[in-house]
Protein backbone atom coordinates (compact mmCIF):
# COMPACT_ATOMS: atom_id res chain seq x y z
CA UNK A 1 0.00 0.00 0.00
CA UNK A 2 1.01 3.37 -0.90
CA UNK A 3 1.21 6.68 0.63
CA UNK A 4 -1.28 8.87 -1.11
CA UNK A 5 -1.66 12.90 -0.27
CA UNK A 6 -4.72 14.06 1.33
CA UNK A 7 -5.65 16.51 -1.63
CA UNK A 8 -4.39 13.86 -4.57
CA UNK A 9 -6.83 11.70 -3.09
CA UNK A 10 -9.74 14.70 -2.94
CA UNK A 11 -9.17 15.68 -6.19
CA UNK A 12 -9.66 13.08 -7.55
CA UNK A 13 -12.49 12.26 -6.09
CA UNK A 14 -14.14 15.21 -5.56
CA UNK A 15 -12.79 18.31 -7.94
CA UNK A 16 -13.01 16.55 -10.77
CA UNK A 17 -16.16 15.58 -10.56
CA UNK A 18 -17.14 19.32 -9.68
CA UNK A 19 -15.26 20.96 -12.03
CA UNK A 20 -16.83 18.61 -14.63
CA UNK A 21 -20.38 19.38 -13.53
CA UNK A 22 -19.78 23.27 -13.38
CA UNK A 23 -17.62 23.25 -16.85
CA UNK A 24 -19.44 20.61 -19.08
CA UNK A 25 -16.04 18.67 -19.97
CA UNK A 26 -16.66 15.60 -21.98
CA UNK A 27 -13.70 13.71 -20.94
CA UNK A 28 -11.96 13.62 -17.62
CA UNK A 29 -8.63 14.75 -19.26
CA UNK A 30 -10.56 18.36 -19.68
CA UNK A 31 -10.22 19.14 -16.50
CA UNK A 32 -7.49 21.28 -15.45
CA UNK A 33 -4.89 19.99 -12.87
CA UNK A 34 -1.92 21.39 -10.53
CA UNK A 35 0.94 21.15 -12.64
CA UNK A 36 3.52 22.67 -10.08
CA UNK A 37 4.36 25.10 -7.46
CA UNK A 38 7.10 27.66 -7.79
CA UNK A 39 8.16 29.45 -4.50
CA UNK A 40 10.28 32.03 -5.19
CA UNK A 41 12.37 34.49 -2.36
CA UNK A 42 14.30 37.39 -3.34
CA UNK A 43 17.01 38.39 -1.62
CA UNK A 44 18.64 41.66 -2.73
CA UNK A 45 20.66 41.83 0.61
CA UNK A 46 22.49 38.80 -0.84
CA UNK A 47 24.59 41.34 -2.61
CA UNK A 48 26.78 42.72 0.41
CA UNK A 49 26.56 39.32 2.53
CA UNK A 50 27.01 35.95 0.87
CA UNK A 51 25.39 33.90 4.05
CA UNK A 52 22.19 35.45 3.66
CA UNK A 53 21.91 33.41 0.47
CA UNK A 54 22.37 30.03 2.54
CA UNK A 55 19.89 30.99 5.24
CA UNK A 56 17.22 31.80 2.71
CA UNK A 57 17.90 28.11 0.74
CA UNK A 58 17.67 26.40 4.07
CA UNK A 59 14.45 28.49 5.08
CA UNK A 60 12.93 27.26 1.64
CA UNK A 61 14.29 23.95 1.96
CA UNK A 62 12.54 23.46 5.32
CA UNK A 63 9.34 24.99 4.05
CA UNK A 64 8.96 23.33 0.93
CA UNK A 65 10.42 19.93 2.03
CA UNK A 66 12.66 19.88 -0.92
CA UNK A 67 16.22 21.42 -1.42
CA UNK A 68 16.10 24.72 -2.84
CA UNK A 69 18.50 26.49 -5.47
CA UNK A 70 20.17 30.05 -5.86
CA UNK A 71 19.31 32.17 -8.68
CA UNK A 72 21.91 34.40 -10.03
CA UNK A 73 21.67 37.12 -11.59
CA UNK A 74 21.50 37.70 -15.82
CA UNK A 75 23.57 41.12 -16.26
CA UNK A 76 25.42 43.59 -14.33
CA UNK A 77 23.62 46.61 -12.46
CA UNK A 78 26.28 49.03 -11.38
CA UNK A 79 23.85 50.98 -9.15
CA UNK A 80 23.35 47.90 -7.00
CA UNK A 81 27.05 46.92 -7.11
CA UNK A 82 25.62 43.56 -9.37
CA UNK A 83 28.01 41.60 -11.18
CA UNK A 84 26.52 38.76 -13.99
CA UNK A 85 26.29 35.57 -12.42
CA UNK A 86 25.80 36.57 -8.18
CA UNK A 87 23.35 35.41 -6.24
CA UNK A 88 20.49 37.08 -5.42
CA UNK A 89 17.71 34.46 -5.01
CA UNK A 90 16.41 31.34 -3.76
CA UNK A 91 13.64 29.11 -5.68
CA UNK A 92 11.90 25.91 -5.53
CA UNK A 93 10.12 23.79 -8.02
CA UNK A 94 7.22 20.99 -6.33
CA UNK A 95 5.67 18.79 -8.96
CA UNK A 96 3.47 15.47 -7.53
CA UNK A 97 3.58 14.34 -4.43
CA UNK A 98 5.50 17.42 -2.48
CA UNK A 99 3.49 19.73 -4.32
CA UNK A 100 0.36 18.34 -3.02
CA UNK A 101 1.59 17.80 0.64
CA UNK A 102 2.86 21.32 0.42
CA UNK A 103 -0.76 22.55 -0.84
CA UNK A 104 -2.42 21.04 2.32
CA UNK A 105 -0.02 22.79 4.34
CA UNK A 106 -0.23 26.13 3.32
CA UNK A 107 -4.10 26.11 3.01
CA UNK A 108 -4.24 24.07 6.66
CA UNK A 109 -1.85 25.47 9.18
CA UNK A 110 0.37 28.63 7.19
CA UNK A 111 -2.58 30.83 5.93
CA UNK A 112 -4.71 30.65 9.23
CA UNK A 113 -2.02 31.70 10.76
CA UNK A 114 -1.92 34.84 9.19
CA UNK A 115 -3.12 38.17 11.21
CA UNK A 116 -6.11 39.37 10.45
CA UNK A 117 -6.96 36.79 7.52
CA UNK A 118 -9.67 37.66 5.19
CA UNK A 119 -8.61 35.28 2.78
CA UNK A 120 -6.49 35.66 -0.72
CA UNK A 121 -6.76 37.77 -3.77
CA UNK A 122 -8.65 36.82 -6.38
CA UNK A 123 -6.57 39.37 -8.52
CA UNK A 124 -3.17 37.07 -8.73
CA UNK A 125 -4.66 35.40 -12.41
CA UNK A 126 -2.36 35.57 -15.19
CA UNK A 127 -4.91 35.13 -18.13
CA UNK A 128 -3.81 31.54 -18.96
CA UNK A 129 -4.78 30.29 -15.51
CA UNK A 130 -1.81 30.48 -13.40
CA UNK A 131 -1.89 32.31 -9.87
CA UNK A 132 0.60 34.04 -7.99
CA UNK A 133 0.26 34.85 -4.24
CA UNK A 134 2.50 37.38 -2.15
CA UNK A 135 3.74 36.11 1.79
CA UNK A 136 4.71 38.61 3.61
CA UNK A 137 6.41 36.49 6.36
CA UNK A 138 7.78 33.02 6.33
CA UNK A 139 7.28 32.90 9.99
CA UNK A 140 3.58 31.71 8.73
CA UNK A 141 4.58 28.42 8.27
CA UNK A 142 5.05 26.21 11.61
CA UNK A 143 8.32 24.68 9.97
CA UNK A 144 9.97 27.65 10.56
CA UNK A 145 11.35 28.77 14.56
CA UNK A 146 10.83 32.21 15.06
CA UNK A 147 14.12 32.04 17.19
CA UNK A 148 16.57 31.10 14.51
CA UNK A 149 15.56 33.36 11.58
CA UNK A 150 17.68 36.31 10.67
CA UNK A 151 15.33 38.47 9.20
CA UNK A 152 11.28 38.80 8.66
CA UNK A 153 10.93 38.24 4.73
CA UNK A 154 8.12 37.37 2.05
CA UNK A 155 7.98 35.23 -1.00
CA UNK A 156 6.59 34.45 -4.00
CA UNK A 157 4.28 31.52 -4.82
CA UNK A 158 2.63 30.53 -8.10
CA UNK A 159 0.78 28.01 -8.79
CA UNK A 160 0.73 26.60 -12.38
CA UNK A 161 -2.44 24.55 -13.56
CA UNK A 162 -3.22 23.32 -17.01
CA UNK A 163 -6.28 25.47 -16.96
CA UNK A 164 -7.28 27.69 -20.32
CA UNK A 165 -8.75 30.81 -18.42
CA UNK A 166 -8.47 32.39 -15.40
CA UNK A 167 -12.42 31.05 -13.91
CA UNK A 168 -11.38 27.57 -14.61
CA UNK A 169 -8.38 28.00 -12.80
CA UNK A 170 -9.93 30.00 -9.98
CA UNK A 171 -12.34 26.95 -9.29
CA UNK A 172 -10.02 24.70 -9.05
CA UNK A 173 -7.85 26.54 -6.62
CA UNK A 174 -11.37 26.96 -4.53
CA UNK A 175 -11.89 23.17 -5.14
CA UNK A 176 -8.65 22.30 -4.16
CA UNK A 177 -9.22 24.41 -0.60
CA UNK A 178 -7.53 27.94 -1.30
CA UNK A 179 -9.66 30.78 0.53
CA UNK A 180 -10.27 33.33 -2.00
CA UNK A 181 -11.93 36.70 -0.48
CA UNK A 182 -15.62 37.11 -0.95
CA UNK A 183 -15.62 40.02 -3.02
Amino acid sequence: MTYIPRLKQEYKDKVVSALTEEFGYINVMQVPKLKKIVISKGVGAAVADKKLIDHAIDELTMISGQKAVATLSKKDVASFKLRKGMPIGVRVTLRGEQMYEFLDRLVTSALPRVRDFNGIKATGFDGRGNYNLGVVEQIIFPEINIDKINKISGMDITFVTSADTDKEAKSLLTEMGLPFQKN
